[in-house]
């Protein structure tokens, strides 16, 4: 299903362009932010909430980097049959370790990210999961990391 095209108003625009550089840490950070914006509390989740419904954006929430304390990212994929794939990505998301899961038109089809707490959960977590779906999961697990500051003007 195709959304229709929303087009933000300049407080929404303003919101894309701040929030990307930076959430507070605090007790009240959407008052915080809010306050920065020129905006109420209330008005700046209502917003957030709207793009969110609106698909302007995808996800609102921390980019939490895992292997920074002490645990792992590992990156995943697994080929699908066609006719069991949306039973697949159920019991796949069912793992709390499955940080985001995407289909790919490839033969391996189904891609997802583990996180764990521990390096060394991850090899039980994919185990797991090749129980619970009889399927193989492939392992790629990071290399090197490089960090880009992608940002998106809204």
């Amino acid at each position: 299903m195709t959304r229709p095209l929303y087009r933000p108003d300049a407080v929404d625009r303003r919101i894309i362009n701040d929030l990307q550089e930076g959430f507070p840490l605090s007790p009240r950070p959407f008052a915080e932010a809010a306050a920065r914006l020129g905006l109420g509390e209330e008005e700046l989740i209502s917003r957030l909430g709207n793009l969110r419904r609106r698909g302007a954006i995808t996800r609102f929430g921390p980019f939490i980097d895992a292997a920074a304390m002490g645990g792992a990212f590992c990156l995943c994929a697994m080929a699908v049959p066609r006719d069991r794939f949306d039973a697949v990505a159920e019991q796949v998301n069912a793992f709390a370790e499955v940080a985001h899961n995407y289909e790919r038109q490839h033969s391996l089809n189904m891609w997802f990210v583990l996180a764990t707490e521990r390096p060394e959960q991850i090899e039980a977590a994919a185990q797991a999961i090749e129980e619970a779906t009889g399927l193989e999961v492939l392992r790629f697990p990071k290399l090197e990391e490089f960090f880009i500051g992608f940002r998106v003007t809204a």
